[in-house]
C-alpha cells in the first residue's frame, strides 16, 4: 500500500500548484492492483505568496504531508521538490482526473519496482 497525497480544488482533478494548495486529498492505493479509496481530506496552509516561498513554510509543508510516499500535483517547483524529496516524498506532475492520474504514477511506480528487482 501507498499513501498519495493529490492536490486538487474538488477531489475530482488533480488541478493545483504544490505551493498554491489548500487541500489535499490523502489516498491510500494498492501498488498491485490499482486500487484506491480516500482515506482523509487534509486541510493545509499554501506556501506560495506572490511567487516567494519560505525555506520554513515549504519544510514544514513538507513534513505535514510526509505520511504520504507520492505527491500528485499540476506543477511543483524545484525547491518545493527538493524539500519533499528530503522526507522522502516523489512528487509527479500529473493534472487531469484523479482517477487517471494515480493509474498513471500506480503503473510508473510498479514498472520501477520491476526494474529495480532484475
Amino acid at each position: 500500500m501507498v499513501r498519495i497525497a493529490v492536490a486538487s480544488t474538488d477531489g475530482k482533478v488533480v488541478n493545483q500548484h504544490f505551493g498554491r494548495a489548500e487541500v489535499f486529498y490523502i489516498l491510500e492505493a494498492d501498488e498491485d492492483s490499482g486500487d484506491y479509496e480516500l482515506i482523509e481530506i487534509r486541510n493545509v496552509n499554501g506556501v506560495c505568496r506572490s511567487g516567494e516561498h519560505d525555506d520554513n513554510q515549504l519544510r514544514a509543508a513538507a513534513n505535514n504531508l510526509s505520511d504520504c510516499r507520492i505527491v500528485l500535483v499540476s506543477r511543483i517547483g524545484m525547491r518545493a521538490r527538493n524539500k519533499l524529496e528530503d522526507v522522502g516524498i516523489e512528487a509527479y506532475e500529473i493534472p487531469g482526473i484523479i482517477e487517471e492520474s494515480v493509474d498513471k504514477v500506480i503503473r510508473y511506480c510498479r514498472m520501477q519496482r520491476l526494474l529495480t528487482i532484475n
